[in-house]
């Protein structure tokens, strides 16, 4: 007999989402153990240690570990962006921006060596929040890094979805990726 397999509840569209600025840096993950003491550190696909680092990010936790420990227990999403990655934003310095802003917005609560992506919008989800967005970012430029005039785009999270969503400024409809 075949096992029945239900099909998923879909959830609504029009439900609150949370829209950021995308930046164009590299993924990096910090993992916090059960006990809250053991950090280990990673890429969107791999882990990584200081001597297999990706643009210095396994460097940069271990310099800052004992700050970085009191993210606590969990896996801890950002961007790895700024000097020397992708367009760099005009920096002399490379930032670690995580992407949790409903956890991570205040600064008190979150370590000194951590920035969160920059939360342009909060609300019911729509298409016409994301233009606005969107548009915003292409007239003002970055809202991470103030005067830089190219910023990638937007993330939108869906929260009835569980779900993000990106939208690029330039070339959004070209598909990244390679072919099958």
């Amino acid at each position: 007999m075949i096992e029945f397999k239900p099909f998923e509840k879909i959830p609504r569209l029009s439900r609150e989402c949370f829209i950021t600025e995308k930046i164009d840096g590299t993924n990096g993950v910090i993992h916090i153990d059960d006990t809250g003491t053991v950090m280990t550190v990673g890429s969107r696909t791999r882990w990584i240690t200081t001597t297999d680092d990706n643009y210095g990010f396994a460097k940069w936790a271990a310099k800052n570990e004992q700050e970085l420990l009191r993210l606590g227990p969990g896996f801890h999403y950002g961007e790895w962006w700024g000097q020397g990655i992708q367009r760099g934003y005009g920096l002399t310095e490379k930032r670690f921006s995580l992407f949790n802003v409903s956890r991570w917005s205040d600064a008190a609560t979150r370590p000194a060596c951590c920035d969160v992506v920059p939360q342009l919008f909060q609300g019911e989800f729509s298409t016409d929040v994301v233009s606005r967005a969107i548009n915003a970012l292409s007239a003002l430029g970055s809202a991470a890094a103030p005067g830089f005039m190219r910023p990638e785009g937007v993330i939108v999270y869906h929260v009835a979805a569980n779900m993000y969503f990106k939208k690029t400024i330039e070339k959004d409809a070209e598909w990244k990726g390679r072919a099958a």
